[in-house]
Order: C-alpha cells, then structure tokens, then sequence
C-alpha cells in the first residue's frame, strides 16, 4: 500500500492496517491517532512529527524509522522492532513498549515518563537526556546505553541490565 491510499482510506475513517507494508513511505505530520498497525511493515518510514496518539503498532517492523518529534502518548508498541529507529524528542508517555527491540535506537530527549518497558531491549540506544520518570524497565536490557542526563526518577529498575552503560549526570532518585 503507498502512503496517499493509506492517507485517503484513513481519512475516510478506516482505522485497521493490520499487516500493511509502508516500507519507505512518507506520512510525516500525518494524523494516524487510533490507527492499527500492528505487525505493519514501516521500516526506514518517515513518521517524524506524525501524530501516533493512542495507535496499536504491536510487533510492528520499525526498523530505522524515523519517528522524531512524534507523538506517541499512549500507543501500544509491545514487541515491535525499532532497530536504529529515530525517536528524538518523541511524545511517548504512557506508551507500551514491553518486549520492544530498541537496539541502538536514538531516543535523545524523549519523554518515555510513566512508559512500559519490560523486557525491552535497549542495547547502546541513546537515552541522552531522555524523561524515563516513572517508566517501568524492569528487567529490561540497558547494557552499554547512554542514558547521560536522563531523568530515571521513580523508575523500576529492576532486574535490568545496566551493565557498561553511561549513567553520568542520571538523575537516580527514588528508584523502585
């Protein structure tokens, strides 16, 4: 499916993509709230600055996308691949991002606060500056990820694998 079909079949309120392939596609500043995407195919996509509120990407292929900028508040991300995906000061609270693959994805400054990520795998992603306050990383893989400057405040952590990561500058307080 090309990026306008999608577009126009949304638009006219078709909401289940289940399966789609947009490899490649264009959506950036789209309005996809509430779309189904699960097990979508949106590798090396551009949804920067797309509006992905509350939208279903389960075990979506997201590898190398780019999704800077975009708000993803409240979107089930459980199990998708973001390998080398760009999330850079992306919207991401409360979303579920249990069981995610996040290998060297870039998340600076992103607000992940209050978000789910057990299990997770996060190795050497870039969490420079990043809000995981509240998040839940419970045994989730952080293993020579930068997370410098990154606010962890009330954060689970436990279980996670924090070994050879950068932790100068984290803010560590009241870590359950």
């Amino acid at each position: 499916m090309k990026a306008d079909q999608l577009l126009k079949n949304y638009k006219a309120g078709v909401r289940d993509f289940t399966g789609v392939n947009l490899s490649e596609a264009n959506l950036r500043e789209a309005d996809l709230s509430d779309i189904i995407l699960d097990r979508a195919i949106l590798d090396g996509a551009n949804l920067s600055h797309a509006n992905l509120a509350q939208a279903s990407l389960i075990k979506a292929d997201l590898n190398g996308a780019d999704l800077s900028n975009a708000n993803l508040t409240g979107s089930n991300l459980s199990g998708a691949i973001l390998d080398g995906a760009i999330l850079d000061r992306a919207a991401m609270e409360g979303a579920n991002l249990s069981q995610a693959d996040l290998t060297v994805a870039k998340l600076i400054e992103t607000n992940l606060s209050d978000a789910d990520l057990q299990e997770a795998s996060l190795i050497a992603a870039n969490l420079d500056g990043a809000d995981l306050s509240g998040a839940d990383l419970g045994v989730a893989d952080l293993s020579q990820a930068n997370l410098t400057q990154a606010d962890l405040n009330q954060t689970n952590l436990s279980g996670a694998n924090l070994e050879g990561a950068n932790i100068e500058g984290t803010i560590l307080d009241e870590n359950v």
